[in-house]
């Protein structure tokens, strides 16, 4: 029996989405508003966990405290991202880090930005591990993770 080609189909798949916040994430985002990051802390172990948290999964412990963290932290990882593939937040290039905020346990992940991506060769030597970041809020802030437009070196 002769072998058959295999045959390709190529195509685009589209994943549209809604996400039910329930009140945790509700307020989160809410108090964002309002240029406010809030964390919620854990009775048992003490840890504040942003973003927040219905229970701590660590210790698996629920009435866990509302605490404001800063607006600022340092960078704990980064990735400069160059390359265009479906589904992106925004044009490349870009940098997405996790960030962790004074005053909170784990950390945020988001943009970093007012960094020269002209030379991109240069970008490591700008940014690095431990950097100092501030959050730019955004103008039009409507209780969701942009009213953060990015977080940017002090």
């Amino acid at each position: 029996m002769a072998k058959e080609e295999a045959r390709i189909m190529e195509g685009k798949v589209s994943l549209p989405y809604r996400w039910a916040l329930g009140p945790v994430f509700s307020r989160f985002f809410d108090e964002f508003k309002n240029k406010k990051i809030m964390g919620t802390k854990c009775p048992k172990c003490r840890r504040v966990l942003v973003p927040a948290r219905k229970f701590c999964p660590r210790c698996f412990e629920d009435n866990l405290e509302w605490v404001q963290v800063s607006d600022k932290g340092k960078i704990r990882t980064w990735s400069m991202i160059t390359f265009e593939f479906s589904g992106q937040p925004k044009p490349p290039p870009y940098i997405c880090a996790l960030v962790d905020l004074d005053g909170a346990d784990t950390a945020l992940s988001h943009f970093i930005d007012g960094i020269d991506m002209t030379d991109l060769e240069k970008v490591r030597d700008q940014v690095h591990i431990g950097m100092r970041v501030e959050a730019k809020w955004s103008d039009n802030r409507q209780g969701n993770i942009m009213d953060i437009a990015y977080f940017k070196p002090m």
